[in-house]
């Protein structure tokens, strides 16, 4: 983490972590004092379009430089995620009409008055879709590492597989299908919780003080050795809120492995991109307006060679 106090009150800005602090900076945010609203403003259009990317980018890879989220991470245009019917709606609900297949007139009569009452797909959200992507947020998002600054340091130290090979590059893309391990010894909460010197010195005492238990009233072996082989299960305080699997993971915690199974996309009332903001609000529309208006200028090809890996 480069920043000691990123989880400052007096910024109160969300992050990708578990800390207690930061679910607080969240309540801030969401329902505190600190509750960003652009319909009642004396700023400037500028100044509304930089605090709402300050707040998207303070929690979307707020590791990543912003020369090069701009350059290698911000999406050209947004893309078009509404269904590509062949016929439109009202002639294919004729269609069904006149051939007498009212339960499939009914199913479409449904779901189009469905989809109109959601409204448009939040597009906007997609702006981050390419730093979901990298390993290390992955990770985090598949509820192995308490922050994202924790699975970066898994990633750098050795201690994952993609696809059955060790894997040390934590700038790297994901492709569908590619497969990532946690090594568990790594995992916070499947450890036990560390007991001080203190602790076990009063522990020892404890046990010299009380005399020895009766043999016959002592706990089955079997029972003892079935405690001893469950693997521990310690969540940190205030974790629930936090607890959560993206649809485009598909998790498996008794191998510590997870796949990526596709990118995340969008569809009417409904975003997979995971954000402590509306999908839909102010904040991540005028995010999209701040990078549209400052993209970065074409690529060359030494700057391609420069690219981080990216798997497609």
């Amino acid at each position: 983490m480069r920043d000691a106090n990123v989880f400052a009150f007096r910024k109160a800005l969300p992050r990708m972590s578990w800390s207690v602090r930061n679910l607080f900076n969240l309540w801030q945010r969401s329902l505190g004092d600190k509750v960003v609203k652009f319909n009642n403003t004396n700023k400037t259009l500028f100044q509304q379009r930089w605090t709402a990317k300050a707040l998207m980018r303070a929690y979307h890879g707020d590791f990543i430089n912003e020369k090069i989220f701009k350059r290698w991470y911000l999406p050209a245009t947004l893309p078009d995620v509404r269904p590509r019917n062949r016929t439109s709606a009202r002639d294919a609900l004729a269609l069904d009409d006149y051939a007498g297949r009212n339960e499939q007139l009914e199913r479409a009569i449904r779901r189009k008055e469905e989809e109109d009452k959601k409204g448009l797909a939040p597009v906007g959200s997609l702006t981050m879709a390419e730093v979901e992507r990298r390993i290390d947020v992955f990770i985090f998002r598949c509820c192995f590492a308490h922050s994202v600054y924790e699975a970066r340091r898994m990633v750098i130290h050795g201690h994952v597989l993609l696809n059955g090979r060790k894997h040390t590059n934590a700038n790297t893309r994901l492709a569908p299908g590619d497969m990532v391990s946690v090594d568990p010894a790594v995992i916070p909460f499947l450890q036990d919780p560390k007991q001080t010197k203190g602790n076990l010195k009063n522990k020892a005492t404890d046990d010299s003080d009380v005399s020895p238990p009766v043999t016959g009233a002592s706990e089955p072996a079997g029972k003892k050795d079935t405690d001893e082989e469950l693997t521990p299960f310690n969540l940190p305080p205030y974790a629930s809120p936090f607890i959560f699997l993206p649809a485009y993971a598909e998790v498996s915690f008794p191998t510590c492995s997870a796949v990526y199974v596709r990118h995340p996309t969008a569809r009417p009332g409904y975003s997979e991109i995971p954000t402590p903001y509306d999908a839909d609000g102010e904040i991540v529309r005028l995010a999209w307006e701040w990078y549209s208006k400052r993209r970065p200028r074409n690529r060359s090809k030494s700057q391609l060679a420069r690219m981080p890996e990216n798997r497609h």
